[in-house]
């Protein structure tokens, strides 16, 4: 299966204050587009899960 380019959504809480984020990665579907954002973020900012709030997914087209 070829991966797919998705634009993830969401806020994570940083310092007591929820600070919204905007990532673009490959995957080859939603479920591990969520799972790869969930782990770049709380590997990056020593934050655990329900600290990251993810609002949407979407396909970006023009590949």
């Amino acid at each position: 299966m070829e991966n797919q380019t998705f634009e993830v959504v969401g806020a994570c809480k940083i310092n007591n204050e929820w600070k919204p984020y905007r990532k673009v990665v490959g995957a080859p579907n939603e479920n591990q587009a969520k799972e790869k954002v969930l782990t770049d973020i709380g590997s990056k900012h020593r934050l655990k899960r329900s600290y990251i709030t993810i609002e949407s997914v979407n396909v970006v087209a023009g590949e």
